[in-house]
């Protein structure tokens, strides 16, 4: 869902944009006016950091739990682990120091919004830096890259998807500036994680089998079926998929990054136990192999979320709800999971739903399908856009953007505790 408005480096053009519906964050429009080339006077907001703390304290505690007390995991794997949540670490201080310096750059270069939910306001007036999800993406594939001095050797059979799998990210962090860049209409940005999937696609070995599930094995006579390049096919399906719905399922201060965070430690959480579970060492490796990209995404994304959060001091940008997709995606993938992954998703899956009328063009899409604010109580009303932040105000009433943000992470924290009551109930019956 597209919030944005662009115009010529001096002044701010009269003229209408088309209808672009799948952009994100949509709670700003960038314009483009003269700034301040010495940024003296930007004075960016200080880090949410207790903020942090709690949301941190919150995800973080169950996995780590997990992984050191409740499960008796591979001492070997454990340190990889544990050395990629210290490096993780490292790169979440370097996000969090980077933000602003990032910040100054940008505006000199008029890459600013405003914060549509808060119009009429003095907050809707302040220039927020754009494309901040640059920093996150450039430090995460940093922290990744360093990792592989520890983990891996010349001969790792996982070396060459390791690093396709970046090559992937990488290649969707540079299609998301870019986009942020020169407005990349929306049905094109469709089809732009198909590409940036080729580098995985192309070095993946591992299988291209799928587990028919028992209830159906009596009607198809098959318990394993292989798929062989359809496999494939679904791989970049999914891709496309992950990466924009979190691109759609955007509009207010910190949802773009509170959403992948909540993800992000569902998927650690579920990778712990898969491998405190089992005793195959190559399921112990896919496993691992996603919390080796999962815990830098979870890291970098909480310094972002430090100055995203309500009230937001930058726009992450489409640079990064597409590099967080992608991301997830291509650890659902590798560690042979996309099932759970997809179930994770569920309020994306939902609102996707909920968008497909106008994304199709069924229904009139409008330049931008936020809520209505009202000046007066400073609360957001649903408009009759399908969207999924608009329905839950409709469904439920006004509400502050702060307390709908908090709203809508809690029903994705659910949805996640609901793939993991799922899966306990359906294990030995549906697989």
């Amino acid at each position: 869902m597209a919030a944005r408005k662009r115009a010529s480096s001096m002044s701010i053009s009269n003229k209408q944009d088309p209808v672009e519906p799948n952009s994100a964050p949509p709670e700003q429009k960038m314009t483009r006016k003269t700034v301040s080339a010495s940024g003296e006077e930007f004075r960016l907001a200080p880090p949410k950091l207790g903020v942090i703390f709690v949301i941190s304290t919150l995800l973080c505690s169950l996995d780590l739990y997990l992984l050191c007390f409740h499960y008796k995991v591979d001492n070997e794997l454990k340190r990889s682990i544990l050395i990629n949540a210290g490096l993780s670490l490292v790169g979440f201080f370097v996000t969090l120091k980077m933000i602003p310096v990032a910040a100054r750059y940008v505006l000199r270069r008029n890459m600013f919004g405003f914060d549509i939910n808060k119009r009429g306001t003095p907050q809707g007036d302040i220039k927020v830096p754009e494309s901040l999800g640059i920093v996150v993406g450039i430090v995460f594939l940093i922290v990744a890259i360093i990792f592989q001095y520890f983990n891996f050797t010349e001969d790792s059979n996982w070396l060459v998807e390791y690093n396709a799998a970046l090559a992937s990210i990488c290649f969707m962090i540079l299609l998301g500036f870019v986009d942020d860049v020169l407005d990349v209409p929306w049905r094109v940005k469709l089809v732009l994680p198909s590409f940036a999937t080729l580098p995985l696609l192309m070095a993946y070995a591992g299988h291209t089998t799928i587990v028919i599930p028992k209830p159906l094995v009596a009607y198809i006579g098959l318990e394993v079926l292989d798929l062989g390049r359809i496999y494939k096919l679904y791989m970049g399906l999914l891709a496309v998929f992950c990466t924009n719905s979190i691109n759609i399922h955007a509009g207010l201060n910190g949802l773009e990054i509170g959403q992948t965070v909540v993800i992000a430690a569902a998927i650690l959480i579920h990778n712990v136990m898969q491998i405190g579970a089992s005793v195959d060492p190559e399921y112990h490796q896919a496993h691992a192999f996603s919390i080796f990209l999962t815990q830098p995404l979870m890291a970098t994304s909480l310094a972002m979320l430090a100055y995203n959060w309500y009230p937001s001091s930058v726009f992450v940008g489409d640079t990064y709800t597409v590099f967080a997709g992608m991301t997830m995606a291509v650890v659902g993938i590798l560690g042979h999971f996309s099932e759970t992954l997809l179930i994770f998703f569920l309020p994306q899956v939902l609102n996707f739903l909920l968008s497909l009328p106008q994304l199709a063009g069924i229904v009139k899409c409008p330049r931008h399908r936020l809520p209505k604010y009202d000046p007066a109580t400073g609360l957001l009303t649903g408009t009759k856009d399908g969207t999924l932040v608009n329905v839950y105000l409709r469904l439920f009433g006004p509400k502050s953007e702060k307390s709908l943000c908090i709203h809508l992470l809690v029903f994705q924290a659910l949805a996640c505790a609901f793939c993991f009551i799922l899966r306990h109930f359906l294990a030995g019956w549906y697989k």
